[in-house]
């Protein structure tokens, strides 16, 4: 019986190319400032576009080493420090150093900060009401679940000594 894994690579192969364009699509309209701004609008806050992705990075990741944090938004780990010093100065943050290593700054999101990231999760939630208007309830599950499960298998390539 003839192997149906050079089939199954063969597709794999194929689409790969337009998972990519995909990602590249979503990736560059995620990082469009006008969409941070449209959001931060909607949520009916004022903050800082600058400070936006710091402190839902914060407060879905946190507790957050700064210099994992600067990574996670592709920011010098020095600008991410000032910014996060200034959503302290704001309270919405704070900086201590982590229990488990006294040598590593980590931010934390305050009760202040909280109130702010839920408005903004309920912001984004009206918006992708739009978004996903059209949609069967079982195409966004699948999406969903599709969607987790590429990220966590990106996430375990990263973190294979092979990564890089």
């Amino acid at each position: 019986m003839p192997s149906t894994k050079n089939v199954q690579n063969t597709h794999i192969n194929q689409k790969i190319r337009e998972l990519h364009g995909s990602l590249i699509d979503i990736v560059i309209l995620m990082n469009q400032p006008q969409r941070d701004e449209a959001l931060v609008r909607e949520a009916g806050i004022a903050l800082d576009r600058a400070l936006f992705p710091l402190l839902v990075g914060i407060e879905r990741r946190g507790p957050v080493g700064i210099v994992d944090l600067a990574a996670g938004v592709g920011r010098d780990y020095t600008t991410v420090s000032r910014q996060v010093a200034k959503l302290e100065s704001l309270g919405l943050a704070e900086r201590r150093q982590s229990p488990a290593d006294r040598r590593v700054n980590e931010a934390v999101v305050t009760p202040k900060g909280k109130a702010m990231t839920d408005k903004i999760d309920s912001a984004r939630e009206r918006i992708a009401l739009s978004v996903f208007a059209d949609w069967e309830a079982s195409e966004i599950d699948d999406l969903v679940r599709l969607m987790r499960k590429f990220a966590d298998a990106m996430g375990e390539e990263a973190g294979s000594p092979d990564a890089g």
